[in-house]
């Protein structure tokens, strides 16, 4: 057994790891100095944001893409567009960010909090099941860390009881779901491309949707209220400013040709993180996919540590950023932030709980890493968790 570094000794893993986002591309630099040079750099004067709001959609198997702000506004966006409003209630998982949450009490309804699948950490028919009310209007489903939610199930629980289905792809970009894309598996489909996701401007968001109606809601509520094709004064409906630029359209665009190319990259360092750790048979395996997953995207790729390890959570991320492999904790239960204290109705967690106290996450940037990063992570595993357990790897 080496020395830790956290004890002092040679970390596993001294080179960078990639940068997110990466540099930008030829393609991309090309667009932008057309939209400067131009002078439409807004949504309204350029066609960039219709041309990325279109393929984007029919990449996702969707009629209709609506671009927008960021992914929290496309939350709450498609929430309006779908009918939720004061008095109502839609129900979101335990393990999620905060915005899901928060996108809800900004279109004036009640987030249910319901436990998430004690395995693959998604929603589930059996965990929304109990959360539905009379009040319930919709279930907001989260494909996490790039796999997607287990949608058959969840879909024809919606549909007995006409509830909308809104899909939370911000972390899903190019994933799919028995061979269909996410984002036309519910009612409606909501992106980010935030700076960290696998599509990124820095900032933004999309709606796809194959509803005629709630798409034509939804450019509304982004355009101050306009109706497309309608007087410029004229404003049919209460709705906001919420249009992207055509500069982030401009370095979203290029994106669409190479998202399979570094979803397979990603994909390739988690299988073999995952066989290397099957071959070890230590104390950490790879959270599965849910059940009918075909592409897992990636954003993320979550480890599991046993749960009767004897270990400190604090210690072992302390540990790993020593070796020069960083973990992230991952979500806290959402029920218990202090933010949302009174404001949401929490169901019990126990599998949101557990997730909170045994899943690690590995970053996008380095899953972009390719097989040398995969042994680098492994190899730190085994010193940093097979000495916690018992003092040898």
């Amino acid at each position: 057994m080496t020395r830790l570094a956290i004890d002092g000794g040679e970390p596993i893993r001294r080179d960078p790891w990639p940068a997110w986002p990466p540099p930008a591309s030829p393609e991309q630099r090309e667009l932008l100095i057309q939209v400067v040079d131009s002078g439409r750099w807004g949504a309204t004067s350029g066609p960039l944001c219709d041309r990325l709001a279109g393929r984007f959609a029919e990449r996702h198997d969707a009629r209709h893409g609506v671009v927008l702000t960021n992914g929290t506004l496309a939350l709450f966006v498609a929430l309006r567009a779908a009918g939720v409003g004061p008095g109502d209630e839609v129900v979101i998982p335990a393990y999620t960010f905060v915005a899901c949450a928060t996108a809800v009490l900004l279109a004036g309804a009640v987030p249910v909090v319901a436990d998430v699948d004690a395995d693959h950490l998604h929603l589930s028919a059996s965990t929304v099941r109990p959360a539905i009310t009379d009040r319930t209007r919709a279930v907001m489903v989260v494909h996490l860390a790039g796999s997607p939610a287990p949608m058959d199930e969840l879909v024809v629980l919606a549909g007995e009881r006409d509830l909308a289905v809104i899909e939370d792809s911000a972390q899903a970009h190019g994933a799919a779901y028995r061979g269909r894309p996410v984002g036309a598996l519910g009612t409606a489909a909501t992106f980010s491309f935030q700076s960290s996701k696998a599509m990124t401007a820095g900032e933004g968001g999309l709606i796809v949707t194959d509803d005629d109606e709630l798409a034509a809601r939804a450019w509304s509520a982004c355009n101050v209220g306009r109706v497309r094709g309608g007087a410029w004064y004229h404003h049919a409906d209460v709705g906001w400013n919420l249009r992207m630029t055509e500069l982030q359209a401009a370095l979203l665009l290029p994106w669409l040709d190479r998202l399979d190319d570094e979803v397979a990259t990603r994909e390739a360092f988690a299988g073999e993180v995952g066989r290397n750790l099957d071959a070890w048979g230590g104390p950490v395996r790879t959270v599965p996919d849910p059940p009918g997953t075909t592409v897992n995207s990636r954003h993320l790729l979550m480890l599991r540590a046993d749960s009767g390890t004897d270990m400190d959570r604090s210690w072992i991320l302390a540990a790993m950023e020593a070796e020069g492999v960083p973990l992230d904790a991952g979500y806290p239960p959402l029920g218990g932030l202090p933010a949302l204290d009174g404001r949401v109705r929490a169901l019990a967690a126990p599998a949101a709980r557990a997730a909170a106290r045994d899943v690690f996450w590995v970053r996008q940037p380095h899953l972009m890493a390719g097989p040398e990063g995969a042994a680098d992570l492994v190899a730190a595993l085994r010193r940093v968790l097979g000495d916690r357990r018992s003092g040898t790897a």
